[in-house]
């Protein structure tokens, strides 16, 4: 994803591979997922809001938790800040991607 402020539904979507209606569902289970809405009504979510839905996404689709599960582990890890070291790691992810896209750039000038 790029690095924008906003993110729409669909993008988010997107991103996980999942329908708007999964991303609605999530947004309304997890408390911690509040995004702007526009003046008609779009929900506009942020990077931070991407990062919690690919910690939800990875433990719901990728370990098969339950969302009450999910909760539950989240609620359980809340206190052991494993949530900021997940954005922490999203944000390094992110970091090597821009520059192995960078390095990409600069090798494909040596011709």
């Amino acid at each position: 994803m790029s690095d924008k402020i906003y993110y729409k539904i669909g993008e988010v979507a997107t991103r996980f591979n999942v329908n708007t209606s999964l991303i609605r569902y999530w947004e309304q289970e997890f408390e911690f997922i509040k995004p702007k809405k526009s003046a008609k009504g779009t929900r506009l979510f942020t990077r931070k809001d991407v990062d919690h839905f690919e910690i939800i996404h990875h433990l719901v689709k990728e370990k098969g938790m339950t969302i009450h599960g999910a909760k539950d582990y989240l609620k359980k890890r809340k206190n052991e800040e494993s949530i900021e070291n997940l954005d922490v790691i999203n944000t390094l992810k992110r970091t090597k991607s821009l520059l192995e896209e960078v390095s990409k750039l600069m090798g494909s000038g040596k011709d």
